[in-house]
């Protein structure tokens, strides 16, 4: 019977259930994934299960912790993201959390692009930490993004994006998230992405500012390959800011929209 254990294929005995397995393999594992979920409870082994055996407090070896890491993700799931790229034009609030989101995924390939550098106002809301005040976004978060997984590839751009680069930096992205703050970015970027890429799904946000009700946020289509995320109505503004909760929200219903084309299933 073939099974997944750490992701690598492994022959498991027939009638084998998933105590046994780690009695023979990892005695003392203490966190057991059973198709993506931790259980207690014993279980029998079926064909094309997939297990991950963990003993907490041990570092694994680097040849086995990139499958650790992507234990409790839905079985099949870490595959195909693996072959997938994403382009992220502007790395703030919104930007930042969603490359954060997509690299804890294990998205193959994140293309990060911002000309800014990090200022305090940005630390309220953005992936960045003190002692990173002053260095270029892209740079500072790549260097974050890859603390949390280094098996991720990223792409770094510090640059400000125009129609012109544009084509040049997101050539071949799976699917392109607008992360913008500015009204004329934001329309700038739909255009020439759309232009030179009309097949490729690009995943835009708008309306997130202040402490609203988080369920006012959803998630509209515009034509065939445009999704818009947030109110479309609370902008930044005197008397309405722009904080954590809300941009987060945001941010992670952008990420999940992505993980969902890329999976097919949006």
């Amino acid at each position: 019977m073939r099974i997944y254990l750490n992701e690598c294929p492994v022959d498991a005995e027939e009638g084998e259930t998933l105590h046994a397995l780690r009695d023979r393999v990892k005695p003392g594992a203490d966190v057991l994934v059973y198709n993506g979920a931790a259980v207690a409870d014993d279980v029998a082994l079926a064909e094309g299960d997939r297990v991950a055996l963990i003993r907490r407090g041990e570092t694994p070896p680097a040849d086995e912790l990139e499958a650790l890491m992507v234990a409790r993700h839905t079985p099949g799931v870490h595959e195909r993201v693996k072959r997938s790229a994403v382009g992220i034009a502007g790395l703030g609030g919104l930007g930042s959390a969603v490359a954060v989101a997509l690299a804890r995924v294990g998205v193959g390939r994140l293309v990060l692009a911002d000309f800014d550098v990090v200022e305090p106002s940005n630390l309220n809301r953005q992936q960045y930490f003190i002692d990173q005040l002053g260095l270029p976004k892209a740079e500072a978060l790549a260097a974050n993004l890859r603390r949390i997984n280094p098996y991720v590839e990223y792409e770094v751009h510090a640059v400000r994006l125009v129609p012109e680069n544009i084509p040049l930096l997101f050539p071949d992205v799976d699917v392109m998230v607008e992360a913008f703050d500015r009204a004329d970015q934001k329309a700038m970027l739909l255009q020439t992405f759309g232009a030179h890429f009309p097949q490729t799904p690009l995943v835009a946000a708008s309306g997130l500012a202040g402490y609203g009700p988080g369920e006012t946020i959803g998630v509209r289509k515009l034509g065939k390959r445009v999704f818009v995320v947030g109110d479309l109505a609370t902008s930044a503004a005197p008397g309405c800011g722009l904080m954590a909760p809300r941009v987060g929200i945001a941010a992670h219903m952008q990420a999940n929209l992505v993980l969902r084309l890329l999976l097919g299933a949006a």
